[in-house]
């Protein structure tokens, strides 16, 4: 069987032209040249396009990616994959002649190509709001707020109200019975969509437009720019045709004219409801609502919801109660003041201090004029009483971003840190350690709320309360999100300003008439995010302390000569710059901490760079970099994080060069050779320095990642079989075309945190690990795999070889009960020499797999084995039940010699089962195994499981043989599925 692919190839070369034939065999080395060129552009665009996925995944309102998007991305994966698999058969010679390799490499470069030409267009967004209705808002429980929840239910539900105006002062709790009543409207169904859109104090048509817009998941040729009153006449047709829908215009502080935005008025006859939150009960009158006011808690609901966060220990001080119970009056009903107040006081028991609050509060709320007033007061007594400067700093900072923003909770601690706000510890791991405990220290006090496990946000209301401290000292200047197009006027750039966040706009150029007058104390500007193709050469000529520049998912095509002059420069970010190409000389920027140059286009490194001696933070992935100049890497010794592209084979690293850099912390990079590999692997090993996260190539062939610690070893020229050695740590490895690799030869044994491991096209290996490891090892292999992946292994024959002499008892013995115990999903695809792919005496580890996927194994005769020993002691008849109570899909494809998934006699207990398929050539397979059999009135019956599908071929299904004696009902129950 193995000499039927190559053949087949060469007839179908036959059938080629003979001009074109010999274009092929003469051309080989010039097609697998463009073949390489289109698949590093195509692996290039992809990441592009991820990149500014990720950052248009970043901004509010629910967004998703676009299925196109997300379909492209899906099949350009797939694509890369299957460029690996044509690679493979070049390089491995498996067609007999250069024509036939000619024409797959063709097929194959002309197939990226095509990918490439139909890549998405950034410039027409790559994300959208949610599916169908929309996507569920993370909120918080409702406390005594079902009255005026019930009445907004029930004016939505009846046809003459229309349009409903809910308002209500800041933090009085809108926003938590808004977001109820959204998620509620989703589980219903009784409306198409529910499209929520936050308008906020920055009013803008042309945003709430786009919002609106990315909802109804309008067209690719929706006009990103142009006219707003075109967009306005294209919108309107759209939401008429969108059926019924609630549009919910969140956040609103003045009148808006629908009729502007291209928002239809809604009516009964039409089935389409508005409802708007204000603060203002003269926008709803004015807007022509149902006006429904939001009132503060009665003092009973507000002493519940104060003990429900303030804890149970201060619950049970009685002489705590009676002063508490004066603090819960102060916060004057509103839950927000109430539950941030009660987060400043969590845990704390001394009578003392809550009299101390009581007073303060008196003092503050006395000193202002007007409820809302008096509500930021309330928020400034949890703000001043966090006690570390910097940690009141790290929160002041989140109000750089727009309102309502998710922020990613890695990238805000990568500022913190950018900022000098967390003191440096002498590892990053341990400054971003600290900056999770100030993340859950500003969650605690309520002045951070937590959106999911990667992002945080800050109310709409305790961000009115940062900007009235950054007005004052020190001093902001924050117009982000605001769809500004322009750069601030001259007069607006006082000197004293710190801090000036523009990210998120539509500034497209920073010309030279617009220069801010002399900002001698401006530490950081962010303008990432805009469309700026230009800046004006000498912009940064007035900014002598500047500290951090942002200018990442920029258009910039080169920086101006000015930024030479930053001094003080500590932190330049230039991250998804797709259009840069050239950097100015950085010999001068001897303060810089970090360059981020991921996703430029440069193509040498910056003049200057060995000059940077403190830098910490280096980021290069880039294809389109030449080289990494000898001896540069040697004189940045204080690097903590490295970062080269995996694929880019110009930048190999050396590491001679490498052994210099004592606290590297992460890298990614690539290795020319398994040698320079090994001996960077020794220096680690020998220092007892373990990188915290890593992922490394070693020759030519990649396979993305998924771990913190990654290695991926493949395609690599002159190896000689030498031993290849790993770090302790790793969790995943991907091994891809080494021919002269053998069992044992990458230390497996050593293998103990491994979680993905993937085995392709390596044809001398014949077991993944062979038993004796375990005898020789006090550590167990694969105790944490959960991923196995072994493709193009012609001569493996089993996962687990045992040795000659040992019999199924010392077999049994040997292996330990850890080795697969976390193992949820197994593909193996064409490993011709296997015959049972689980024996007998793995199954006990089983208990957590999830997934198996066999295909075009052709010497396989059965799934789960049995040993001789159980089946003779239990008889040939006898019950022998499989044990997998996770296993969700079993895929088996052209296995022409499958004949049995377990043991004649074997039932499969997996209640667990969504997916049983069997396709292809596996007529040998005359049986399926019962799953969970259950017994009734002493006769057996079969019972599948209720989420079980069954598919195959009409032919193969009516090939099975039934056991009629031990199941009567089985086929009649699974011919359903």
């Amino acid at each position: 069987m193995e000499y039927v692919e190559p053949v087949v190839g060469i007839a179908i070369c036959l059938c080629t032209p003979v001009c074109k034939y010999l274009q092929y065999h003469r051309k080989l080395n010039d097609y697998v040249r463009n073949f390489k060129r289109i698949r590093d552009e195509l692996n290039c665009k992809m990441e592009d396009i991820e990149l500014q996925l990720k950052a248009e995944l970043l901004r509010p309102l629910g967004k998703i990616t676009k299925k196109g998007v997300e379909n492209w991305l899906k099949d350009v994966k797939e694509m890369i994959r299957e460029a690996l698999v044509v690679e493979n058969k070049v390089s491995n010679g498996r067609y007999l002649c250069r024509a036939c390799n000619g024409k797959l490499v063709a097929v194959k470069t002309r197939e990226m190509k095509e990918f490439l030409d139909k890549a998405p267009k950034a410039s027409e967004g790559l994300a959208m709001d949610g599916p169908s209705g929309g996507l569920p808002l993370p909120t918080s429980e409702l406390v005594g707020e079902e009255a005026v929840r019930n009445e907004i239910w029930a004016c939505l539900m009846q046809e003459e109200v229309s349009k409903i105006g809910v308002w209500g002062m800041g933090g009085v709790g809108k926003t938590t019975i808004m977001k109820h009543i959204h998620n509620d409207l989703l589980k219903e169904q009784r409306f198409e969509r529910v499209i929520w859109v936050t308008i906020s104090k920055e009013f803008n048509v042309m945003k709430i437009q786009d919002d609106i817009a990315g909802a109804l998941k309008l067209k690719e040729d929706w006009p990103r720019e142009g006219h707003k009153l075109r967009r306005a006449a294209i919108l309107s047709e759209m939401l008429k045709n969108a059926g019924k829908h609630v549009l919910i215009l969140y956040d609103m502080w003045d009148k808006v004219s629908l009729e502007e935005v291209g928002i239809p008025k809604p009516c009964g006859g039409n089935g389409c409801k508005l409802v708007l939150t204000t603060r203002s009960e003269h926008v709803c009158k004015y807007m022509g609502c149902k006006v429904i006011k939001v009132k503060p808690l009665s003092e009973e609901e507000a002493l519940i919801l104060f003990l429900n966060k303030v804890g149970p220990n201060i619950v049970q001080s009685p002489t705590i109660m009676p002063t508490l119970k004066l603090v819960v009056n102060k916060c004057a009903g509103l839950p927000l003041t109430i539950v941030v107040v009660a987060g400043t006081m969590k845990g704390e028991d001394n009578p003392l201090i809550w009299k101390n609050a009581l007073r303060e509060l008196k003092e503050r709320i006395g000193k202002v004029e007007g409820v809302e007033a008096g509500v930021i007061e309330h928020l400034k007594f949890t703000f001043d009483h966090v006690k570390d400067e910097k940690v009141k700093y790290c929160f002041l900072y989140c109000a750089l971003y727009p309102e309502d923003f998710e922020i990613e909770k890695d990238e805000l601690i990568e500022c913190w840190i950018d900022e000098g706000f967390i003191d440096d510890m002498g590892t990053r791991q341990e400054m971003n350690d600290k900056g999770q405990v100030i993340l859950k220290k500003l969650e605690d006090n309520c002045l951070l709320e937590n959106v999911s496990s990667e992002e945080m946000k800050m109310h709409d209301t305790v961000r009115d309360m940062a900007l009235s401290i950054t007005r004052m000292n020190p001093r902001y200047m924050i117009q982000a999100g605001s769809r500004v197009e322009e750069l601030p006027e001259k007069e607006q750039w006082s000197p004293d300003i710190e801090k000036v966040s523009l990210m998120y706009n539509s500034i497209s150029e920073i010309p030279i008439d617009v220069l801010p007058t002399k900002c001698q104390l401006l530490t950081t500007l962010l303008l990432q995010n805009n469309p700026i193709k230009k800046i004006s050469i000498s912009f940064f000529t007035n900014m002598p302390c500047l500290s951090v520049l942002n200018l990442s998912l920029t258009k910039i095509e080169s920086l101006p000569n000015s930024i030479s002059e930053l001094k003080n420069l500590t932190t330049l970010l230039l991250r998804g710059c797709s259009e840069l190409r050239v950097l100015p000389c950085l010999s001068m920027l001897q303060e810089l901490k970090k360059l981020d140059l991921c996703g430029t286009k440069i193509e040498e490194v910056p003049e200057g760079m060995d000059m940077l001696i403190k830098l910490r933070y280096l980021d290069l992935p880039v294809l389109t970099l030449k080289e990494m100049p000898t001896g540069l890497l040697p004189k940045l010794v204080h690097l903590q994080h490295l970062g080269f592209h995996e694929n880019n084979q110009k930048t190999s690293l050396k590491a001679e060069e490498m052994e210099p850099l004592k606290k590297l912390e992460f890298l990614t990079g690539h290795y020319e050779d398994i040698s320079e590999f090994n001996k960077f692997i020794s220096s680690m090993q020998q220092s007892k320095k373990n990188l915290i996260k890593y992922s490394l190539q070693v020759g030519s062939h990649n396979m993305g990642c998924g771990s913190d610690k990654t290695v991926t070893i493949g395609g690599v020229q002159n190896w000689e079989g030498e031993l290849i050695m790993h770090p302790i740590e790793l969790q995943e490895l991907n091994i891809i075309d080494l021919r002269g690799l053998v069992d044992d030869n990458s230390s497996f044994k050593n293998a103990i945190d491994l979680r993905v491991c993937r085995i392709w096209g390596c044809e001398g290996i014949e077991c993944v690990v062979s038993l004796s490891s375990f005898a020789s090892s006090s550590a167990h292999p694969f105790q944490s795999l959960e991923v196995l992946d072994l493709q193009f292994l012609p001569k493996l024959s089993a996962l687990i070889m045992k040795d000659e002499g040992i019999d199924s008892a010392t077999t049994s013995t040997l292996a330990p009960s850890t080795t697969f115990s976390h193992l949820k999903e197994i593909t193996i695809f064409r490993c011709s020499s296997m015959k049972t792919l689980l024996p007998h005496w793995l199954r006990p580890n089983l208990q957590n797999l999830k997934e198996i996927w066999v295909s075009e194994c052709n010497e396989i005769v059965e799934i789960l084995g049995a040993a001789t020993s159980e089946v003779e002691e239990k008889g040939s008849d006898a019950l022998i039940k499989f044990h997998l109570p996770k296993l969700r899909k079993l895929e088996l494809w052209r296995l022409p010699n499958l004949k049995s998934i377990c043991s004649k006699s074997g039932v499969m207990v997996c209640d667990s089962l969504q997916l049983s398929q069997v396709a292809g050539d596996c007529y040998k397979l005359k049986r399926i195994p019962p799953f969970v059999p259950l017994v009734g009135n002493g006769l057996p019956f079969a019972y599948a499981p209720p989420s079980l599908t069954i598919r195959t071929e009409t032919e193969w299904w009516e090939w099975l043989e039934w056991n009629w004696d031990d199941h009567p009902n089985f086929k009649n129950v699974l011919q359903s599925l």
